[in-house]
């Protein structure tokens, strides 16, 4: 598995794809966080915390995941590489996991600058050192969880289809029914609205970025996570016959 992760990251950094989706995170949240006006403007807020980043970054990573996952699988059953994947001494369940960390893998190389947000706000706070680290590092570590599940959603839907446009559409979709859809369903709804608003990631991820790491929240995303990397194992498996 570690020799299919190093190849997995070496055709990320091999060609355009891992430094276009670094430079696309970064370029985007620069804009959104010290440019643009609006509200996720962190100058514009007047409160010396990370949270427009936090707001923004699902929507970004949304359609940033499925770009990078959507080749992973689909592009192999194109090319007719899969079956000679099949062949090596792999087991389907290391095959999936090595694509699935060498996405997840990329996609924190890009979230690692950002760390120069904590930095330069802590640094110009009045007084400085004015910020909220155990709410930002909850943050953080509820982004990692909601990278790891939208990553294995996008891994999944790669699995379904040859077409990359169609893997990625999907992904998005999906993606988004997950970390928004349910929060809007429960909107709708007086009774249970608190339940069905807990099977969304929103709910989890905002729990976590209070600071406060709940087990349920960590247990939600794992469970996202690996549903989607087992339903992942169990196209592969039909493929491989």
């Amino acid at each position: 598995m570690k020799a299919l992760l190093i190849r997995e990251i070496k055709s990320f950094f091999g060609s355009p794809i891992g430094y276009l989706v670094i430079a696309i995170f970064l370029i985007l949240n620069g804009l959104f966080l010290w440019v643009f006006d609006g509200e996720f403007n962190i100058l514009n807020s007047g409160f010396a915390d990370l949270s427009p980043f936090f707001k923004l970054a699902p929507w970004i990573l949304i359609f940033l995941i499925p770009a990078v996952t959507m080749r992973s699988i689909s592009d192999e059953k194109k090319q007719g590489t899969i079956e000679l994947l099949f062949t090596k001494p792999l087991t389907t369940w290391e095959i999936v996991n090595g694509k699935f960390l060498g996405a997840f893998v990329l996609i924190i190389i890009a979230l690692l600058p950002t760390y120069i947000y904590v930095w330069m706000i802590s640094y110009f706070g009045n007084p400085p050192g004015n910020i909220d680290m155990g709410s930002t590092l909850g943050s953080y570590f509820g982004l990692l969880f909601l990278i790891a599940g939208y990553t294995a959603i996008g891994l999944f839907t790669s699995s379904l289809s040859d077409n990359q446009i169609i893997a990625f559409i999907l992904a998005v979709f999906i993606c988004f029914i997950f970390y928004f859809g349910f929060d809007g369903v429960a909107n709708s709804f007086a009774e249970n609205s608190r339940i069905i608003a807990a099977i969304g990631m929103d709910f989890h991820f905002r729990s976590m970025s209070r600071g406060v790491i709940d087990t349920r929240d960590v247990t939600y995303f794992i469970s996202i996570t690996v549903l989607f990397l087992a339903m992942t194992v169990y196209q592969l498996k039909r493929m491989r016959g």
